[in-house]
Parts: C-alpha cells; structure tokens; sequence
C-alpha cells in the first residue's frame, strides 16, 4: 500500500514525479530501467551542472533527463542547452524551459524501472497487441464449441434427474 501510495498517488500533488530511464544517454549517473525522482525547481534557479527533466523541442516532443551545460536568458525567458554524460556531443538544441518550473533529479532509484523498460519492448507489445486478442478469441471459440456434457452452466438437466 505505502509503494501505491508514494509512486501513484503523491507526484499528483506536484511535490515530485517519477520518471523511468529509457536510454543510456546518462550513464555512469543513472542507466535504463532505473527510476529519477524529480522536483520542481524555479527556472531563476536553474544552473549549470544540474540534470533537469524538460520536453525536447523537435520530434515527439518527448521527455529527457540530461545534464545543463549553458544557460541563456533573454527576453524574460530562459533556454537551456543540454548533454548526455555518456554522449559525445551536445544535444542540437537549445530548448526554452517553459512555465515558471522547471523539473531537477534529487534521486535515482536503480533498477526500479525495469518493468516499464519490459512493457516497451518490442516483444512484450507484439504479444500485447496479437497474442492477448488470439487467445480471447480461441477462448471464446473453445465455449461455443466444446461439445455438451463436459461440463458448465448452460448444460440442461439430465432428464433421469429431473423424473427421479
């Protein structure tokens, strides 16, 4: 109940949130399968050095944990450019830190992922998106043709029963 409580219920307070590693863009710091816990953190406050979560500004738009290398601030508003600790080079973008937080790692929980990182893979969707629909179906097949007398709840009564 208390890992309900702590992974399901409180990031919806907005204390923190909890993010699932999907890449080894971070390493040593964190890997894939590991779990961050971040926190908002004012975007004034947001310096170099710190790994802060933030939505890609290309693509799929999606979410990304990566070191600050440089921060710019002009026109009241705030970008930030990034790195992976185990890429080479920068990220290509300068990405613009949007609201008025922005989301720093305070910790990393190692391997707590890793069911996600499985339910992403392409063999569990596979299995997900063809295997469950097969087997419902040969389920349902299976009662409409099972032959009668093996047993279940739609049998008739056995006349011999219903006369004795």
């Amino acid at each position: 109940m208390a890992v309900l409580f702590l992974l399901g219920l409180l990031p919806h307070t907005g204390w923190y949130r909890t993010e699932t590693v999907l890449s080894g863009s971070m390493r040593p710091t964190f890997a894939p399968g590991d779990l961050v816990v971040v926190t908002p953190e004012r975007i004034a406050d947001v310096r170099v050095g710190q790994m802060i979560s933030y939505h890609i500004p290309v693509g799929d738009h999606h979410v990304q944990t990566h070191r600050v290398i440089a921060v710019v601030r002009r026109g009241g508003q705030t970008f930030v450019r990034t790195k992976g600790d185990a890429n080479n080079a920068r990220d290509p973008w300068l990405a613009r830190l949007n609201g008025t937080t922005a989301w720093q790692v305070r910790a990393v929980v190692p391997k707590a992922g890793w069911g996600i990182v499985w339910l992403r893979s392409p063999s569990v969707r596979r299995l997900a998106v063809f295997g469950a629909p097969l087997l419902l179906a040969l389920l349902g097949l299976w009662r409409i043709w099972r032959t009668p007398g093996t047993g279940g709840d739609n049998e008739a009564p056995d006349a011999a029963r219903l006369l004795g």
